[in-house]
């Protein structure tokens, strides 16, 4: 069966697109799976480990606790995976890589969202910092163990280098491998997050009251060209249907230009081969066009101002800071507070490493609950 697949790469996929055949291996060697390629293995390992797991209670913009319908970081990751994987079919990449690179992308996010990932950063400023994108490749590579040879998940080279070399308008990553694979599909999950990050980012500040829709008509053209173009279209919509149509449109939208606008670049680049792609000056082909981009920066601004450094939003950041900066203090203060079993086995590793290894793998719940314990 895996060999079937594995056939069918072949026969469909695009030149550029990575082939599980020719994937560059796993760091410990394993035998082939009988009826799944390397890289569904790798999709599956992630789903089924405690990390992905945790992602249901960690924070994407709200502390996961405080709303119900508003996204976490595992609803986020899903999202991040169906656009993921409907682009790279509409380009003829390889769906099962990308799948994977989606799915892993933010398992190294810490509790309470980017401001968590800030508090970290501050606190490890001595010890190589805090990176989230670094802090995934710990846990697929090292801390999420359960297989008796090896630590980590022992995932294929190109799923750790797609994680590596995903980022966001948030993200700074740092380079890991000397050598660093570039592949489209980690490309297309990078635009695919950014898709996520802004149709999901509107619609939760709107559901929240935090934004108002007719504000957003008012202060961004491509939000106020979509509103006239469902209004035209239909008649009589409820609020709920016409923030689901936008945020439809939006996402939809937003696809469509990446697929046309890396469609042409690609065509211009003149690669054929993935050894081509790899020697190209300018790799990044997945993007938008530079007129859609400004259009999509204006909305995303217009977020920033109004969404992300809104008051609420502000002391819930706050107060997350405060909850891992003083559990980190009191782990600090007294090593043993962490359980035994969790670094019993780490070695060489710094205690100030391993306490934030333990903190950035709380959910928010579990952080909140620790530290009512220790300080309430």
């Amino acid at each position: 069966m895996r060999e079937y697949f594995e056939e069918l790469e072949q026969q469909i996929l695009s030149p550029l697109a990575v082939k599980s055949q020719q994937s560059k291996g796993r760091s410990h060697n394993e035998s082939l799976d009988a009826s799944r390629t390397c890289f569904q293995r790798d999709r599956d390992r992630i789903i089924h480990s405690k990390a992905f797991r945790r992602l249901k209670h960690k924070t994407q913009v709200f502390i996961s606790t405080e709303r119900d319908h508003v996204r976490s970081r595992l609803t986020h990751s899903i999202e991040v995976s169906q656009i993921s994987r409907h682009m790279a079919r509409l380009l003829r990449l390889n769906e099962d890589l990308t799948e994977a690179i989606a799915l892993a992308h933010d398992l190294g996010h810490p509790p309470f969202g980017h401001a968590g990932e800030d508090a970290l950063n501050e606190l490890m400023v001595n010890d190589d910092g805090f990176e989230h994108n670094q802090q995934s490749l710990r846990i697929v590579e090292l801390l999420e163990s359960k297989y008796p040879n090896f630590s980590g998940l022992n995932l294929s080279y190109e799923v750790r280098c797609g994680i590596q070399k995903h980022k966001t308008p948030f993200d700074h990553p740092k380079d890991h491998h000397a050598e660093p694979f570039v592949s489209l599909e980690a490309q297309v999950v990078n635009v695919a997050d950014e898709i996520t990050y802004t149709a999901h980012d509107v619609d939760d500040a709107i559901q929240s009251n935090i934004l108002l829709e007719e504000d957003l008509v008012k202060n961004v053209q491509l939000w106020r060209d979509y509103s006239n173009e469902i209004l035209s279209e239909h008649a009589n919509l409820s609020d709920k249907q016409y923030l689901y149509l936008m945020n439809s449109k939006l996402i939809t939208n937003q696809i469509q230009n990446a697929i046309e606008t890396s469609k042409t670049m690609i065509a211009r680049s003149g690669v054929n081969s993935l050894d081509d792609l790899q020697q190209l000056e300018n790799k990044n082909l997945i993007a938008f066009s530079p007129e859609f981009r400004d259009a999509i920066n204006q909305l995303r601004e217009y977020l920033f101002d109004h969404y992300y450094s809104n008051h609420s939003i502000y002391r819930s950041n706050k107060k997350g800071q405060l909850i891992i900066k003083q559990l980190f203090s009191a782990l600090s203060s007294d090593f043993k507070l962490i359980p035994k079993t969790y670094y019993n086995d780490r070695g060489i590793e710094s205690k100030p490493r391993v306490i934030c290894d333990y903190i950035s793998g709380m959910t928010d719940s579990f952080a909140l609950s620790e530290y009512q314990q220790l300080f309430s």
